[in-house]
């Protein structure tokens, strides 16, 4: 599929913008994507679409600049400001993919190749129970519950949110993308305030086993 390439350039100009090396990992991920479907590991690979979740990948020649808070990519797009939210580790990166949501937002993750730490062996047990009334009980009586009224509030505004969008009817107008992307906004909001709770529950003190609590909690 890579020597297919050149002649697709000639044919669709706007391949040409993309660095060369981010359209071969294209190829390669729909290689491993029948391959996996022919294995049977997965369903038939879909077009992705282009309302959804945008990214890009790029398997070599970007410069990590923590201190300057810069990513030099190849290629047209160059130097990128980045906040970014923690020390990076000492060891060599592999992949670095950019990502767009739904909501504007950019996104950027860097795959590092590090050896894990040893596990050390724990001889202490605790239960947990995902309930209704609480969100999570384990067996020593602690109780643990979702932000509930961040959540209520946030909920509301999405459901105002989605109300504007649905009164415009125009799917190609300006106003509808725009209140889709507010909707597709407060939606991220959501998703973060909950994945925010379950890292800091999965680590609590009271949690003596996080593995167990986060393979339940993504269950």
């Amino acid at each position: 599929m890579d020597k297919l390439l050149p002649g697709l350039k000639k044919e669709y100009e706007w391949l040409g913008l993309a660095y060369s090396q981010v359209l071969q990992r294209v190829t390669f991920n729909l290689s491993s994507a029948f391959v996996n479907f022919f294995e049977g590991r997965a369903k038939y690979p879909n077009f992705k679409s282009k309302h959804g979740k945008q990214s890009i990948q790029y398997p070599q020649n970007v410069k990590l600049m923590p201190k300057d808070s810069v990513i030099k990519f190849p290629g047209n797009l160059g130097m990128v400001k980045t906040v970014f939210h923690r020390d990076l580790p000492d060891a060599n990166f592999t992949t670095v993919t950019i990502s767009r949501n739904t909501d504007g937002r950019y996104y950027i993750s860097i795959l590092f190749n590090q050896e894990d730490n040893p596990v050390v062996a724990v001889n202490e047990a605790i239960g947990i129970d995902l309930g209704l009334k609480n969100f999570a009980v384990t067996s020593d009586g602690s109780k643990y519950d979702l932000p509930k009224k961040r959540l209520a509030k946030l909920e509301k505004n999405k459901k105002r949110k989605q109300k504007k969008l649905s009164r415009k009817t125009d799917k190609a107008s300006n106003k509808r993308r725009k209140a889709k992307r507010l909707a597709a906004r407060v939606t991220s909001i959501i998703a973060r305030v909950r994945e925010d709770f379950l890292h800091k529950l999965s680590r609590s003190p009271g949690i003596r086993k996080p593995s167990n609590l986060c393979r339940r909690l993504g269950s």
